[in-house]
């Protein structure tokens, strides 16, 4: 592949330019020439979604002299829109070479012994030795992009210029200092690759991270088996951590072979590994299904695509098999498909009265049989709207029963019995086929009979008034210039159906929705679409009639006509009521497409997730102030800590030549209405690359079971802010203790948090508030103190110290004691217990920063689409895992226990029962930092005891 092959690319209908394509050395794109513009001439391996063979795309079907053979041919996905790049190579066994070749690059192996090996490997070492891997492409790549004049080594000139891009803000005296530093060879005055690495770690050295590890390794300059055991179980909250799992962390990720030797893990190795999928505020638990898939349909959550076969707009953009293929192995399990009449007596899929293109309907259920399983084996529904005439819809019939045989379910149910609809467990590998039946009422031997239409926009609109009367959207009402698109969703109100097509709709048949009280006690074993617009309407006035209606049957909602852009509502509204079939247009992506991708990933993008057991049986409001009165609550207390390697703004103007970022976190909670939340940290200038926040954000859920969390980074600027980048993820699959979180399509971006999610049980009160505060206090101050000498006293800490040397009630100050180490650890599940009673609500809100003021936030703009590679699930999981018991926090005045932090609650406040907040096996010297820090919290705590009257020994 690096030699290179002589290939056709094809280009539209009829243009096929031979060109000479290679893999580059660093196997990190594949390029082509000749070109125009050499530069853009290349697809880099990370941008590729899939590599298909043969003739699959729309170009290969659409070229006027198709000859080819398919065996030479291939097409390689890639970019954010998706698009395709088709191929014809002079032979087969050429064709296999690259497809092969580029699946081992997906895969992240770059050779033959490594794919042999990786039978081998544990779930940990594969995935770190790719990410690894992906750190070194990474490197390469920018080394690569800033030498200018492609001479294998950067100058001085260029170094700059890359830092610029970077977003590194240092003196050019210290940027020289470092350069001749690394700079070792005889070649001065340039840096080789090898160098540009030395050259690097000067710049990437964490302090954050550097300073967390001393505090577990008793200011030593790297961590041994006990201290690494330590940090695993008490921060990152793991348990049945054994030395032989921390044996292999330092081989996996110490790069000096001296510490391998001494089994130690260096800054470098503790960076490697913190940096690494192992250290991701993501559960790894979760690339893998780990819900209970035994339940009916009602209760699960199914991701859905709205008119699946657009690449865009709903009016003139094309219809494509590929979108098929593409959502599906998304993890979409419920497509659509709008079929009408075509030539020679072939039904066809399109968008109906419009400029939409057409494919056949054949191509459109080979595909789907291609690809409905390839992620999942659990059920696809294949929801058709029908516009066929009687003839073609038995052609429709024949073609899904020849294509899919086996895979249709035909179960031999009876429709008008009222039972339950069976689990996704029970459906694995069938294709569900939803749309209408024929009446009951009509002869057994009758070939087809009149039924009533379905999802049309007018009959919505039609429905809308007889539920809600005159409550039709004003905004849509007012809207004058789209008024002449109704004419182009009118529909017949009666159709005639074909008894073969109506024969293969089992559980889901299709039917309007007259009354959302009274039909929620009618058949399971139906499915009823509504307009956005009007399910927001019901959901407005009847909140908890529409959670009823969705335990019993299955609800599809779907976009508004009137977003002939293809844009997409925000899903979380539908998602709070138990909608089950939220459909989005996947061709666009941006915010609301971000969180459905959070919402299915917690359960291994399988494209089926719970619903919580509150929406599945009995009465829910989503809309009330305390939805669950009496229930446990979650407290999510996030310190922003840093951040790593962060991007100008891919819609500044002068791109990377413009000026470096200031970059701020803007974290929201996105759930139930009174569980929405914002907050920001401040403003660093001139610093994205590694940016020091060291601010704390404290959120109270009602219900996390349904929440998300949503991280963004913004660029400040005095007339307004860009948006950086954005990583979204479920309450439910964030991790706790130190964490990065990578922004999502940019392979270094990150930011460095502390994650600790408390139960609430009781009122949250200052002193509550007060241990929060204490529980993230000793990150903040090693942070920002001058750390001294070891054998150094700091007087003003000593000072202190001879000050509140004993308590106000005589007794002197305790001994702060060690944690005591889980003698089997696994990491926490936070979760709400919904049954766990608690007294009131959580008063506690957190509230904005004010650090900067700041405009209304617009709307960020769209983000590239990204795909994560996922190798985690072809492998197993480690032996080590988390913990599952949940830590709560009872009434009466009590502290609120912090999983990361392990504060005990504090009856009478006896600091005697507070442990330590870097533990320790073995009796230690107290160092200056850890003296520093006890003074402080000594000293604030008594403030507290002098003023607060919750404190009864105190003084006034």
């Amino acid at each position: 592949m690096q030699a290179g092959s002589q290939m056709i690319k094809l280009k539209g209908k009829s243009k096929a330019l031979v060109r000479l394509f290679y893999l580059d050395e660093h196997k990190s794109c594949i390029r082509w020439r000749p070109s125009r513009k050499h530069e853009r001439a290349k697809i880099t391996i990370d941008s590729i979604h899939e590599v298909c063979e043969g003739m699959r795309t729309e170009v290969f079907r659409r070229f006027a002299n198709n000859n080819f053979d398919p065996n030479c041919c291939f097409s390689i996905y890639h970019g954010d829109h998706v698009e395709s790049l088709d191929l014809v190579s002079t032979n087969g066994e050429e064709a296999r070479t690259w497809i092969t070749g580029l699946k081992y690059l997906l895969a992240g192996i770059s050779d033959e012994d490594s794919l042999a090996k990786s039978g081998l490997f544990q779930f940990v070492q594969i995935v770190c030795a790719c990410f690894l891997t992906s750190c070194c492409k990474w490197l390469r790549q920018t080394f690569s992009e800033a030498d200018k004049n492609g001479d294998g080594n950067l100058s001085i000139g260029e170094v700059l210029q890359l830092l610029h891009k970077l977003n590194v803000n240092l003196p050019k005296q210290k940027v020289r200092e470092m350069f001749q530093e690394a700079d070792t060879d005889e070649n001065q005055g340039s840096l080789t690759f090898d160098e540009f690495c030395t050259f690097y770690k000067m710049i990437s050295t964490r302090r954050d991270l550097y300073l967390l590890m001393i505090t577990y390794n008793n200011h030593k300059e790297h961590m041994d088996l006990n201290d690494l055991q330590r940090f695993l179980e008490n921060e990152q909250k793991m348990v049945n951590v054994t030395k032989d799992y921390c044996k292999m962390i330092i081989n996996q990720f110490e790069p000096c072979s001296e510490n391998q030797t001494h089994m130690v893990l260096g800054i470098d190795g503790f960076t490697n590994y913190m940096r690494s999928p192992a250290g991701d505020i993501f559960n790894p638990e979760h690339y893998q299904v780990n819900q209970d898939m035994t339940q009916p349909l009602t209760n699960y959550y199914i991701a859905s695509s709205h008119n699946t076969y657009l690449t865009g707009d709903q009016l003139l953009s094309q219809s494509r098999v590929d979108m098929y293929a593409y959502v599906l192995q998304a993890g979409c399990r419920c497509v659509e498909v709008d079929c009408w009449d075509g030539p020679d007596g072939e039904p066809i899929v399109h968008h109906g009265y419009t400029l939409t293109s057409k494919i056949l309907f054949k191509d459109v259920i080979e595909t789907i049989n291609k690809y409905a399983f390839a992620k999942t084996q659990y059920p696809v529904i294949l929801s058709i709207e029908n516009h066929c005439t009687v003839p073609q819809q038995k052609k429709m019939a024949q073609h899904l029963m020849e294509v899919l045989q086996d895979k249709l379910d035909l179960s031999n149910i009876n429709v008008n019995e009222s039972r339950r609809l069976p689990s996704p467990e029970v459906l694995k590998g069938k294709v569900l086929v939803k749309g209408k039946k024929l009446p009951a009422n009509i002869d057994a031997d009758a070939e087809e009979g009149d039924v009533s239409d379905e999802d049309s926009g007018e009959e919505d609109e039609e429905e809308e008034q007889q539920i809600n009367g005159d409550c039709v959207s004003k905004s849509v009402q007012s809207n004058d210039s789209l008024c002449f698109m109704q004419i182009f969703f009118r529909r017949r109100k009666t159709m005639r159906l074909s008894r073969a097509l109506s024969d293969l709709v089992k559980y889901t048949k299709s039917v309007r929705v007259h009354d959302i009280e009274t039909q929620a006690y009618v058949c399971s074993w139906q499915v009823s679409s509504l307009n956005e617009s009007l399910t927001n309407q019901i959901l407005q006035l009847k909140p908890a009639q529409l959670v009823r209606f969705n335990q019993r049957q299955l609800l599809r909602v779907y976009p508004s006509n009137y977003r002939v852009d293809s844009s997409n509502f925000n899903p979380q509204p539908f998602w709070n009521a138990g909608c089950h079939l939220v459909a989005l247009n996947y061709q666009t992506e941006g915010r609301m497409l971000q969180l459905n991708r959070a919402k299915f990933a917690v359960n291994g993008n399988c494209g089926y997730v719970l619903k919580p057991k509150c929406m599945c049986k009995g009465a829910f409001n989503p809309m009330l102030e305390d939805p669950l009165p009496g229930h446990r609550k979650s407290q999510l207390v996030l310190k922003i800590i840093s951040g790593q390697q962060l991007p100008k703004p891919k819609d500044s103007m002068l791109g990377d030549r413009g000026e470096i970022i200031d970059p701020f976190v803007e974290v929201e909670i996105i759930g139930l209405p009174v569980d929405c939340n914002k907050q920001q940290t401040r403003v660093v200038d001139d610093n994205g690359f590694n940016p020091m926040w060291e601010e704390t954000l404290v959120y109270t859920l009602h219900m996390p079971q349904i929440a998300l969390v949503r991280f963004m980074v913004w660029d400040h600027d005095p007339i307004g802010r860009d948006f950086i980048g954005q990583r979204t993820i479920a309450f439910k699959s964030m991790m706790p203790g130190y964490r990065h979180v990578y922004l999502e399509g940019m392979e270094e971006a990150s930011i460095f948090v502390h994650v600790a999610i408390n139960d609430i049980t009781g009122k949250v009160t200052f002193i509550q508030f007060f241990s929060l505060l204490c529980s993230h206090l000793s990150l903040s101050l090693f942070l920002n103190l001058d750390y001294p000498s070891s054998g150094t006293l700091n007087t003003r800490n000593m000072a202190l110290r001879n000050k509140f040397g004993r308590s106000l009630d005589g007794r002197p100050n305790p001994q702060w004691q060690p944690l005591s180490i889980p003698a089997t650890p696994v990491l926490s599940r936070r979760m709400n217990d919904p049954d766990t009673p608690s007294s009131k609500d959580s008063p506690f809100k957190g509230r904005r920063s004010q650090s900067v003021p700041r405009r209304h936030p617009p709307l960020p703009p769209n983000t590239p689409h990204h795909i994560r590679k996922d190798f985690l699930n072809q492998y197993p999981l480690p032996q080590c895992s988390y913990s599952t018991t949940n830590n709560s926090v009872p009434n009466n005045h009590n502290l609120t226990e912090s999983e990361s932090s392990s504060l005990s609650s504090l009856d009478s406040l006896d600091l005697s029962t507070l442990p330590s907040r870097f533990p320790d096996n073995q009796q230690q010297t107290m160092g200056t930092l850890q003296r520093e820090m006890n003074a402080l919290f000594e000293q604030k705590m008594l403030e507290i005891r002098c003023h607060s009257p919750l404190f009864f020994g105190g003084e006034s």
